[in-house]
């Protein structure tokens, strides 16, 4: 959603930073000056006892001079609350008393709807609430108190009952006036297939409110009382408000928690998460009755950059353990990952903790394991490898699932990882590093004395970007360009949110240009250069504008010219796209090697080398591509006639 012109600084003059901040701090009243909005506070940021947290309430900054936080109310909500920036804007926009801009009708019409669904849902949940302390929820308040929850555990997390009969619940909404469509609409309710009324979907059950991120309940969890009922546990159906694969269960408070840097823990179910936080274990969570679905993993990498997956200690949770395996390795990025906690055998977390206590559950969590080990662990346990074809079918397994692996570098390192536990496995025994050049793990033997040094790259070498790093420098120039292309028309970005995310932007500099413009760019464009040098300050843009490719770039010349924008991102991302399939290909060449070579192995080097000519002879191209004489630029002749139509479509550049 786009923000008007002028809808920021205002929300900015409405807020009080003081009030916002003063949620989450006590000031210090000896150094505060209240009158002149002059406060000062311990860091909410850091751990101290000193107050070097610093608010100028007039300007609408903070800063901490212990470390060195700063920004504004948005980005305070942002930090404190885990919050995306328009949640954020959300957030402070109700607390002022601002309407957020107006959609069109339908969706204005769809989200009065959604208003009133969640209606409903917290009418429901007040409703199980209450019977739960009636004579009909005595049964399942005592199953409660056996699991180990007081009744302020269960007042926290708000659990309630739905006693058995067919409409207890549809009578008591209707007598509230809730309409019959948003009681069926709510999932609270289905109609019968006899033709007589709508019976509830909840009887005789212990209630668990689902709660979104924003904390609205979207739906219910709901436990049997009943040992012989067909479904242990029933979740709401998929509704307007509910899609079980992209909701987790206690998605708020752990968000919150794992803003303030505790370990993001994901268990298999209700009671496990209720357990492990009341623990102190807050920023836990648990997926909806099923496995976890790659939009709950995007979910879980908003939140931290590697959660760790908690499952119990039996088949069925190792067995888990290799389904979220198989979803996320093609979904990993460079510092994004998982780590896997694996409880003793026979017990889940709620149980570890009831028989031993947090501190069982912390140690377990501090082995947690990366997935690079669980994988090799799957492959590997329980079996023998004394012949040469097991070992053979152990590599092409292996090799098939690092091949998932769509990152070019990550698909290297869990090479290295596993060429290394191999060697462990067959060879560990052996002395001194294997032939060929390489020590175990497919590590470059190290340079000794006697062998050419490699010489020094001169000063003004080193500091161009198209010398440093090669075939990478190259690709720093295509982000470059596409960088400055999305700023300056970032109406394109939603076209190409996906190839954004998957660039890979080594440099700091760009990948924080990247981060803020996925980020922001699709609900804010018109405010996206500001955002910008808020966040991440002036320099980033004024060097990407100062690069030589950049400034000559039709679209710094057009911006917001929407074709041209698209024209030129087609064009780069199609040749990062070639050159990241050249990397593949090196890669898994080099993943071919062993011991001894053979046929196979010779075919697939030589291929190796043949790609790497091509790249050579390309990346002769594209170094002329972005050559700069005193005449002007000189292009590649396959460059000539793009660029040539694209100076015919805006004009040529003054000279």
């Amino acid at each position: 959603m786009s923000l008007p012109p002028g809808f920021l600084d205002e929300l900015r003059n409405r807020t009080s930073l003081t009030q916002v901040v003063g949620r989450k701090v006590l000031w210090d009243q000896r150094k505060s000056n209240q009158g002149k909005g002059d406060m000062w506070a311990p860091c909410p940021f850091h751990h101290e006892k000193t107050a070097s947290f610093h608010v100028d309430d007039r300007k609408g900054y903070y800063y901490c001079f212990g470390c060195h936080e700063k920004g504004d109310a948005l980005s305070f909500v942002q930090k404190t609350e885990n919050v995306g920036f328009m949640e954020a804007v959300e957030i402070l926009a109700g607390e002022a008393g601002m309407e957020m801009p107006a959609r069109d009708p339908k969706a204005q019409e769809k989200q009065d709807r959604r208003a009133l669904l969640g209606d409903a849902m917290e009418q429901a949940v007040q409703y199980f609430r209450l019977q739960l302390n009636t004579g009909a929820g005595g049964a399942a308040k005592a199953y409660l108190t056996k699991r180990g929850l007081d009744a302020r555990a269960i007042e926290r997390w708000e659990l309630g009952f739905a006693p058995e009969g067919w409409q207890n619940l549809w009578d008591h909404l209707r007598g509230k006036n809730v309409a019959e469509d948003l009681i069926l609409g709510a999932g609270l309710a289905r109609p019968s297939t006899k033709g007589g009324k709508p019976y509830d979907t909840f009887r005789n059950r212990i209630m668990f409110p689902i709660r979104d991120a924003r904390g609205r309940c979207v739906a219910f969890g709901a436990r049997a009382m009943d040992p012989n009922d067909n479904a242990k546990y029933l979740n709401s159906p998929e509704t307007e408000l509910f899609d079980k694969g992209r909701n987790l269960y206690n998605h708020g408070p752990a968000r919150e928690a794992s803003g303030k840097g505790q370990s993001l823990i994901v268990a298999e179910g209700y009671m496990d998460v209720i357990a492990l936080a009341e623990a102190g274990f807050n920023a836990s969570v648990a997926p909806l009755g099923t496995a976890v679905t790659e939009n709950q993993l995007q979910l879980l990498w908003r939140m931290a950059d590697e959660p760790i997956i908690a499952l119990d200690g039996d088949t069925a949770g190792l067995r888990a353990a290799m389904r979220v395996i198989d979803l996320a390795l093609p979904l990993l990025e460079a510092g994004k990952s998982l780590r896997f906690a694996i409880m003793p055998e026979g017990k889940d977390p709620d149980d570890l903790l009831r028989a031993e206590g947090p501190a069982a559950v912390q140690a377990v969590l501090d082995q947690a394991i990366p997935m690079v080990r669980l994988l090799w662990q799957r492959e590997t346990e329980g079996k023998l490898f004394d012949s040469p074809e097991r070992k053979a079918a152990l590599d092409k397994a292996l090799r098939d699932k690092i091949k998932l692996i769509r990152d070019p570098s990550i698909r290297r390192h869990y090479g290295d990882d596993i060429k290394e536990m191999r060697w462990q496995l067959f060879r560990g025994n052996r002395s001194g590093p294997s032939q060929g050049g390489f020590q175990p793990g497919g590590r470059k033997a190290p340079w000794k004395p006697g062998r050419p040094a490699p010489a020094a790259p001169l000063p003004q070498t080193r500091s161009s970007l198209l010398a440093s790093g090669g075939e990478q420098g190259t690709e720093a120039m295509r982000e470059a360009v596409i960088l400055a292309a999305v700023i300056a028309t970032p109406q394109v970005i939603v076209e190409f949110e996906h190839k954004l995310e998957e660039m890979n932007c080594a440099d700091a500099d760009r990948s924080a240009l990247r981060n803020v413009v996925l980020q922001v760019g699709i609900d804010a464009p018109e405010a996206l250069t500001d955002i910008i040098i808020e966040r991440i300050g002036p320099q980033a843009l004024e060097n990407l504008h100062a690069l030589r490719h950049v400034a000559i770039s039709p679209c710094l010349r057009n911006p917001g010219d929407i074709e041209l924008a698209r024209l030129t991102l087609n064009e780069e991302f199609a040749k990062l796209e070639a050159r990241r399939g050249l990397d593949i290909e090196i890669a898994e060449a080099e993943q071919d090697l062993s011991d001894l070579a053979d046929e196979a192995l010779t075919w697939r080097l030589r291929e190796a080398a043949e790609a790497r000519n091509r790249a050579v002879r390309s990346q002769s191209e594209d170094r002329a591509e972005y050559e700069v004489a005193d005449n002007g630029v000189r292009l590649n002749r396959e460059e000539r006639d793009v660029f040539g139509a694209l100076l015919d479509r805006i004009g040529k550049p003054d000279k």
